[in-house]
């Protein structure tokens, strides 16, 4: 079979990103050892330098050349993320969709893209694969398999964030659950979410498939002191530090441990410092970044916080080596990538008590009460001062992410393929002959 691949990537987009890359990687390892399916990349630009290294005889590159495309997909980031510098932007395409269709997108009718579906056919496509939700999937009117990671804009629409141009993400999200052959969650909550929103609209539980996440690819674990010692040297770090690699979001909840790091201070006289990296563009970003350094300040302690802004792919993993924990008290789960990348270079985690990371983490990592200053002080308090507790907490994270290798993963997404071709088949057999 003839398997096109539309991956996201474009770095800024984080864990969408990461985990297209993952997935990648994956199929190409596949298709190099005794695969008899053939990939396709469908990207924009095809000579991208994280495709240069993905090649073979049973794997090729071939553009997304339709120019209204490129519109849908930067529509569909700026929809995905939500935010205000985008804003102009996002209206001159929203009234081009209005223009070309009428009306603003109703979430019971998907637009037919029968440009796209002849460019697929043109390659002779059989089934797409979509790392990241997209409307070309059920736009083009091609089998498809299509992730689903989150649907906050149904779960917390009280997040700005998420609840920005709330009719666009459920023409997405509504139309790809509804017209897929097969659906990924990454957990089983983020399968019972999808059927909680969906399953009225047609989604059915044998749909949709688990493939939970893996950490990102291009991070090593095996991280020299000369390596350590550049970054540390380049960011101007102290010696000890908690990491929280995330954008400036208020969903990620930055405000609350900068008034956990105060709360320390003033009740125990600990300065513990943290850093923090990603970036805080745009007015939601910007603003909630805002609030972020006056609170420090408020707090005094400012010069505790180290601000990263991006951070490049290359400094990662030694930010992640040198750091005492991790610490993320997100709102937002079912799942999360960076407690995996942690608990990699054995790196404890200190995250939120809510469905679905619980159930991520296990006894892995110490969890806190998001909404709650003082029960997240607690626990940085308990990592900065217990050493037997760190090390503790870093052997648990090792065991647990050693219960799910890359070979799982693959393995899991070759079945959901596999599954995903029968089903194909079956449908040819049992359609009636024009």
């Amino acid at each position: 079979m003839h398997i096109g691949i539309a991956p996201f990537l474009d770095p800024s987009a984080g864990g969408i990103y990461q985990y297209s890359v993952t997935m990648l990687h994956a199929l190409h390892d596949w298709s190099e050892n005794g695969c008899d399916d053939e990939f396709s990349v469908f990207a924009h630009e095809p000579t991208t330098p994280i495709l240069a290294p993905l090649n073979g005889p049973r794997w090729a590159l071939k553009p997304l050349n339709d120019p209204s495309l490129r519109t849908d997909r930067i529509s569909l980031f700026l929809r995905r993320v939500g935010d205000e510098p985008h804003k102009k932007a996002w209206r001159w395409l929203q009234r081009q969709f209005v223009q070309h269709n009428g009306h603003v997108p109703d979430p019971f009718a998907a637009r037919c893209r029968r440009e796209m579906n002849r460019w697929f056919q043109h390659w002779r496509v059989d089934l797409m694969l979509y790392p990241a939700p997209e409307v070309l999937s059920f736009e083009a009117g091609l089998p498809y398999v299509m992730a689903i990671h989150d649907l906050q804009h149904r779960l917390q629409p009280e997040f700005p964030e998420v609840s920005a141009v709330w009719e666009f993400r459920e023409y997405l999200f509504r139309n790809g659950a509804r017209h897929a052959t097969l659906m990924l969650a990454d957990s089983e909550v983020g399968k019972e979410d999808i059927l909680n929103c969906y399953e009225s609209y047609g989604v059915t539980p044998d749909r949709v498939k688990v493939l939970p996440f893996l950490p990102a690819s291009y991070l090593g674990t095996d991280v020299s002191e000369i390596e350590r010692q550049r970054v540390r040297t380049t960011y101007d770090l102290p010696e000890r530090y908690l990491f929280y690699p995330a954008q400036f979001w208020p969903h990620k909840n930055h405000a609350r441990i900068v008034a956990a790091l105060g709360l320390l201070k003033e009740e125990h006289g600990l300065t513990v410092p943290i850093v923090f990296c990603g970036s805080h563009t745009g007015k939601i970003r910007q603003q909630t970044f805002d609030e972020v350094r006056s609170l420090a300040s408020r707090w005094g302690v400012e010069r505790q916080v180290y601000y990263l802004g991006y951070v490049p792919d290359q400094d990662m993993s030694a930010l992640y080596a040198e750091a005492v924990a991790l610490i993320m008290p997100t709102f937002f789960g079912p799942t999360n990538i960076p407690i995996l990348e942690a608990w990699a270079f054995g790196c404890p985690v200190l995250t939120s008590d809510i469905r679905g990371i619980r159930d991520q983490v296990q006894d892995a990592a110490i969890l806190v009460d998001p909404r709650s200053v003082e029960a997240i002080a607690d626990g940085i308090y308990r990592l900065w001062m217990d050493a037997t507790l760190v090390s503790n907490l870093a052997e648990l994270g090792r065991r647990r992410l050693a219960s799910y290798t890359p070979d799982d993963y693959r393995a899991r997404l070759l079945a959901i393929l596999d599954e995903a071709k029968r089903r194909l088949h079956s449908q040819k057999v049992t359609s009636p002959k024009s």
